[in-house]
């Protein structure tokens, strides 16, 4: 008998990939997904697979001893609100999702006595934080999203300690890939600059685009997910990047295009970097797919951002200006 997964957020981004990788690798898939922004064309592939069902809800609707969970051997819970920059405008929502939602799978995994449960983190929990980041490093989130995914991990391991339940948690630092967003609010820079390129419009470039990130393709993040959930070791948190930074030039350079520089946020760290020593040291993994071939990939199948939005500097203004108005004036902040 195939061992059952449960996805939330599975129809999201990441989720996506997971579910391929689990069907791939012999698991029946159920996710549990609300399809905000029109996600469900990340399942589309599955529909007719009878090891794969899907229930659109939203996770603060769920109840212990709901069905999608019985018999679940593994739950990965991605589901929430990823977006960084509107948490500022909406706060509540982000607690309400993030941490109360995460209470709520938490139930239902404790009730149907799963043998793990990997909570997907955020490595925006360090704030401006020093690089290359190690797990132990202080806990300073900067903006509402931060702090709730924040403590949607402390929730994931007060149930582990409280109740026994088997959590362990990956703080993803910032991952790419196909299939990411392609509506909704002003966000990942991939699906900005896809849909910029696609238009024929300069980029929007974030200061002078020296800025790095740690990008991670989503089959690799997925597979570590998947040693996270099979691994006997419990209670642990890792980082996960590729421990390999990049600029968001070097994105332009392989990209291609105008660029159009706009003011820096206040905030953000100049560099995301995973420390990736524990999570190769404990679970065996690596990252296998380069930066070039991961965009290259996303160039490859450009026209799924045709219909996500067009920013343009004034939108992106409009859209960050509160972020401006609460962070701009923190020195410390600021950098």
């Amino acid at each position: 008998m195939k061992p059952i997964a449960v996805v939330t957020g599975g129809a999201g981004f990441i989720g996506s990939h997971m579910n391929d990788l689990l069907i791939e690798r012999g698991y029946k898939v159920r996710v549990i997904d609300n399809l905000v922004g029109g996600r469900e064309t990340n399942i589309e592939h599955h529909r007719s697979n009878p090891d794969f069902s899907f229930e659109e809800r939203d996770i603060r609707s769920l109840e212990p001893g709901e069905k999608m969970f019985a018999d679940a051997k593994i739950v990965i819970h991605f589901a929430g609100i990823g977006d960084i920059v509107p948490s500022i405008d909406n706060p509540v929502e982000y607690m309400s999702v993030n941490v109360q939602g995460t209470v709520k799978v938490l139930e239902c995994a404790r009730a149907a006595k799963v043998s793990r449960l990997v909570y997907a983190a955020s490595s925006s929990c360090y704030g401006l934080a020093d690089v290359p980041t190690r797990e132990d490093h202080p806990i300073r989130p900067q903006y509402p999203y931060a702090l709730s995914k924040y403590q949607g991990e402390q929730a994931a391991f007060h149930w582990h300690q409280v109740y026994k339940l088997p959590v362990n948690s990956i703080r993803i630092f910032n991952a790419y890939g196909t299939r990411s967003r392609t509506s909704g609010a002003y966000g990942a820079v991939f699906g900005v600059f896809l849909r910029q390129k696609i238009a024929n419009q300069p980029y929007t470039v974030v200061g002078d685009g020296t800025q790095r990130r740690d990008f991670l393709y989503a089959s690799d993040v997925a597979e570590a997910f998947l040693a996270a959930a099979e691994t006997p070791k419990v209670g642990e948190i890792w980082n996960l990047g590729a421990g390999n930074p990049q600029s968001v030039n070097r994105i332009i350079e392989l990209l291609g295009g105008e660029r159009i520089e706009i003011p820096k946020r206040p905030g953000e760290p100049d560099c995301t970097y995973a420390d990736i020593t524990k999570i190769q040291k404990d679970l065996n993994w690596a990252p296998k797919v380069s930066f070039e071939d991961g965009v290259g990939r996303l160039v490859a199948n450009i026209d799924y951002w045709k219909a996500a939005p067009l920013w343009t500097p004034n939108k992106i203004a409009e859209a960050t200006a509160t972020w401006f108005n609460f962070l701009g004036g923190d020195k410390k902040a600021a950098g």
